[in-house]
């Protein structure tokens, strides 16, 4: 078996794949991007979902990554365990639609066991798999798996919720009897007894099927594109190729354990290497995530990492570590990582100094609050909640490092109570949000702060004095953590106009805060959002304003572009169209205007062709500041529902752009790059909307629509370009053909299916009475009935199909039939007891129900009613 070390097991992974068609993806950052669901990336299909879904055509079919990851749903076993960590990498093999378990059995065989790859002893893998994916059980065998060496397990299926599932099929190394004391053998395997024998190192789902509630699982539909999913864990594959006792013994940690033992004195043995363990997984986890732009907080994220601080703090208390240490291996994390990750270490500086920041400001409470800890629970078995709740309060104690500590000490807590006095702390804080929000607004310190500010539109980089400083509304002496600041000049555009904020930093030598939004004050001043990182900021203090340059410009292009499309449209649709409102931020522009109708898409053509000539044409812009008067007399354009003063600020692209506007700008039409109209639609009686993309982001949204192109032609057989559309239009007809032939022949095999089963229509009172389950869905049941009927004149027909989880119902009736039991009547009293409804006329009515077994029960009652 091969020794490596992380990076050369990074390496082969990726090179591996490579050589197999597989597209190297660069791992996306851990803050998920677009996904709210989610605090942190946790596993390396996250950042390709969007492949996944169809929501973007990915680069390739085949793509092989590396993904750094977080989870802490079980931080309290971190250090404890093994394996358990909250920061990790996931190497991962993607197929999107293209191999399947044929070629990704194999490989995992060969990239394990061969000198290309691991070179693992085939006898020493196991693997376990879906009892039902008996495909899975023989591919493994044709790749060498000992029949002895697979465990079928129940619980080898992954599936979150409605949508695409499939059974798995995971990787097991046996590290020998050394590791089973007791020797219980394969047992732990079948059993799935937590051990540290068999140690999981790869999992492969086979994404085939589609998961639908109330859906039996050996009834989900097939997928009409499968794909694969993998993952395998870096620092596992770690400690079997280095033969180490745990992951923590590996080279992906001990540089930073060997650094603790540095600054504690104390060795790596005993009791200690727990406290060891837990500053060496936290360590990495906070240089990562911090590097990734997280930041310290009482919320989301935040307050995770402040979990994860204050418990690694609390480890180097117990190694004799009474300073501040953490910040002191951000390096040694940096040094280690830089080959793959070189973000690392040119942040590292900057990560040191919010983490020091960070541990200064526990160590002020981390003494106290734990002689406070030790007064509350003596001689006691549960510590009350709302002793929780002030240790959390007041000495920032994570309910997580309460629990732990009393733990050791056999103590309960009142986990219940705590949460109620966080809930009615939530409760104050929402309702002091409320006030804020409802009229910035209507804060008393706000309305009376009148000091002048000035808004710097010309540059993006200045100093300024900070001149007024508030939390939640309240004017205060500093700001520790978050609130807002105003300044005597600012570069920080704020919300107004249908333009978006700005976002940025603002720093001197011992602050550093992240501006993540923009305001105005009741005054009119600009209030930055911060959140500090570092230091503290307080009223008359000189910071740096940086604003975020990329964002700006990104803005400024779509906001320009807004103003330009004005124009196009009325010339265009020859006629003055008003402006109803706009929003511009750094992704798109939205545009909506007076029209009574909707835009050909020979006008949009038009339209967009109108705009990019202007941008290409370089046209310079124009400000200038106007009394309101002059501004009208020169034809700019304004936004009537808009308020304006007696001078207002005008934005020209010579003569054919002139508009009102306070926002920002690029100074030359040519800067746009690119226009593209997105989509145009209603918005309401009168106005309508277009949609559109500049610069970057037109160019992205042209590459997907190419991608999807390119895909829609691979799919027709690699026709060019130009016969896509006569392609698809041929092979919609030839599917209506095929349709009516189908009708044809469904029509055939309802009258066939109806006339067999004649024999089980029952005559009640003269009434020829059927009830059934047909297979199908409506139509076929539908079909089904009007065959039926059309043998008899009197009748009561109940039909149920197939195709659930909401199984379609439908009810005929006729002549002495409908008389007596009308056919909606019947579907109102059969649908409640199939937990369904539905209605209808007398002679027709239908419904979905959910409970077949029933129907024997509905069959019984309408028979009744017949009688």
């Amino acid at each position: 078996m091969k020794r490596l070390t992380g990076a050369e097991i990074r390496q082969t992974w990726i090179s591996f794949f490579e050589k197999r068609g597989h597209k190297w993806l660069p791992g996306v950052n851990l803050i998920p991007q677009g996904d709210k669901s989610l605090l942190w990336v946790n596993a390396g299909v996250t950042g390709l979902k969007k492949y996944f879904d169809g929501s973007e055509i990915p680069p390739c079919r085949r793509i092989v990554n590396v993904q750094k990851s977080i989870r802490t749903n079980d931080i309290e076993n971190v250090g404890h365990t093994a394996r358990h960590h909250t920061f990790f990498e996931m190497l991962g093999n993607f197929s999107i639609g293209d191999y399947f378990r044929k070629e990704v059995i194999a490989w995992a065989v060969e990239i394990l066991t061969s000198e290309e790859g691991f070179g693992m002893p085939l006898d020493k893998l196991y693997m376990t798999y879906n009892p039902e994916d008996l495909e899975s059980f023989r591919l493994w065998q044709e790749n060498g798996v000992a029949k002895d060496h697979l465990i079928p397990l129940e619980g080898n299926y992954w599936q979150i919720g409605e949508g695409p599932c499939g059974p798995n099929t995971e990787v097991f190394f046996d590290r020998g009897e050394k590791y089973d004391p007791e020797h219980i053998g394969v047992k732990l395997l079948q059993d799935d007894m937590e051990n540290d024998r068999y140690i999981e190192i790869w999992g492969i789902v086979f994404s085939q099927f589609n998961a639908v509630n109330g859906v039996a699982r050996k009834d989900y539909k097939e997928l009409p594109s499968k794909n694969i999913d993998t993952g395998s864990g870096l620092e596992r594959i770690a400690c079997i190729l280095q033969g180490t006792e745990t992951n923590f013994e590996t080279d992906l940690f001990m540089p930073i354990i060997e650094a603790t033992k540095e600054i504690s004195g104390k060795d790596y043995e005993g009791n200690d290497k727990m406290c060891f363990r837990v500053i060496a997984d936290h360590a990495r986890c906070l240089t990562f995530a911090l590097t990734d732009g997280a930041y310290f907080s009482n919320e989301g994220r935040g307050y995770v990492l402040r979990r994860i601080i204050r418990r690694a703090m609390r480890y180097g208390q117990k190694l004799g570590i009474r300073e501040t240490f953490m910040y002191r291996l951000v390096e040694v994390v940096a040094k280690m990582y830089k080959g793959f990750y070189p973000e690392l270490l040119e942040k590292k500086d900057f990560v040191a100094k919010i983490i020091k920041a960070e541990e200064e400001k526990f160590l002020r409470t981390l003494t106290s609050g734990e002689a406070q800890l030790s007064k509350m629970i003596e001689g006691k078995k549960e510590l009350v909640g709302k002793d929780a709740f002030l240790l959390y309060d007041t000495f920032g104690f994570p309910i997580d490092m309460t629990k732990e500590i009393c733990e050791e000490n056999g103590v309960k807590v009142d986990e219940k109570g705590f949460e109620e006095c966080m809930e009615a702390q939530r409760e104050r804080a929402r309702a002091a949000r409320g006030d804020i929000e409802s009229f910035h607004k209507q804060s008393k310190d706000l309305l009376a702060f009148n000091t002048p500010s000035n808004f710097v539109y010309e540059k993006t980089e200045i100093k300024g004095r900070v001149t007024g400083c508030f939390v939640d509304g309240v004017r205060v002496d500093k700001i520790e953590e978050e609130g807002e600041i105003a300044f005597d000049e600012t570069v920080f555009y704020a919300e107004s106009g249908g333009q978006v904020s700005d976002r940025g930093s603002v720093e001197n030598e011992g602050v550093y805060a992240e501006v993540i939004d923009v305001t105005k004050a009741p005054s009119g001043q600009h209030l930055a959002k911060v959140h500090l990182s570092f230091g503290e900021i307080k009223e008359g203090d000189e910071l740096l304003q940086k604003v975020d340059l990329q964002k700006r410009q990104l803005t400024a292009r779509n906001h320009s572009a807004t103003h330009l499309l004005h124009a196009a449209i009325g010339n265009v649709l020859k006629e003055h169209v008003d402006q109803k409102g706009s929003y511009v931020n750094e992704d798109y522009l939205r545009f909506d205007f007076t029209s009574m109708r909707k835009l050909s898409k020979e006008e949009l053509e038009a339209i967009e062709a109108e705009v990019n000539e202007k941008v290409i044409e370089g046209i310079p812009e124009l400000t200038e500041v106007l009394p309101i008067e002059e501004a009208k007399k020169r034809g700019a354009e304004m936004e009537f529902s808009e308020k304006y003063g007696d001078v207002v600020r005008v934005v020209e692209f010579g003569e054919y752009s002139r508009e009102f506007c306070g926002g920002t700008h690029v100074n030359n039409s040519s800067e746009i790059g690119l226009f593209v109209i997105e989509s145009e639609s209603a918005v309401s009686a009168g106005t309508r909307r277009i949609q559109a993309r500049t610069s970057l982001g037109a160019l992205h949204y042209l590459q997907n629509k190419k991608a999807a192109l390119d895909a829609a032609k691979e799919s027709l057989g690699g026709v060019q370009d130009a016969l896509v559309a006569k392609s698809i239009t041929s092979l919609k007809e030839d599917n209506a053909s095929l349709r009516k032939q189908l009708d044809v022949v469904n029509d055939k095999l309802a009258s066939s299916q109806s006339k067999a089963m004649e024999s089980e229509v029952e005559n009640v009172n003269g009434i020829s009475f059927f009830v059934k389950k047909v297979e199908g869905g409506r139509n076929e049941i539908v079909k089904f009935g009007d065959s039926l009927k059309s043998r008899y004149k009197d009748y009561l027909i109940f039909l149920v199909g197939s195709e659930g989880p909401s199984y379609p119902l439908v009810c005929f009736a006729s002549g002495e039939g409908a008389k007596k039991l009308p056919a909606g009547v019947a579907v109102k009293l059969a649908g409640p007891l199939m937990g369904g409804n539905g209605g209808g006329r007398p002679e027709m009515a239908s419904g979905s129900v959910k409970d077949l077994a029933k129907l024997e029960e509905v069959k019984s009652l309408l028979r009744e009613k017949l009688q």
